[in-house]
């Protein structure tokens, strides 16, 4: 392996997403496109779909999110505790103004800030918070922010 390149997540609206990432936690847009047909068939699995996809940067990570269209779409995103779920970790000086801004966009957390009491994280508060289309983000707040 070389590097890792980006973190990807499925949403319902591209425009709703946009503006959680863009106003709701200071990403920058990069770049937006669309893909469809055989590439996004052999690619993803999915069939007889397109796509609309955005390229966001927060944090020096690359986020990618994609609104699929078409019949190859779960009834119900899976949940953050599911096998094979994944998770994007942001290091953040205030968990708690974090969670208050976010509200607004629809996301919630899946309990109450915990603090890491051993290890090499011991004093860091930690919570995770889920968004309307499933996707989850862990806000870690260090002890000395």
């Amino acid at each position: 392996m070389r590097r890792a390149d980006h973190v990807g997540f499925s949403v319902a609206s591209l425009e709703a997403s946009l503006a959680f990432w863009i106003e709701g936690l200071g990403a920058h847009l990069v770049r937006t496109g669309e893909m469809g047909g055989d590439f996004l068939r052999q690619v993803t699995g999915a069939r007889d779909a397109t796509a609309r996809m955005a390229i966001l940067s927060l944090a020096g990570q690359s986020i990618e999110l994609l609104e699929y269209r078409g019949p190859d779409r779960p009834a119900a995103p899976s949940r953050p505790f599911d096998a094979g779920f994944a998770h994007l970790a942001l290091v953040v000086d205030d968990v708690d103004a974090v969670l208050a801004r976010i509200a607004a966009y629809d996301w919630r957390p899946q309990g109450t800030p915990q603090t890491m009491t051993t290890g090499a994280r011991a004093g860091t508060r930690v919570i995770y918070a889920v968004g309307p289309d499933g996707a989850t983000i862990e806000f870690m707040q260090p002890p000395s922010a």
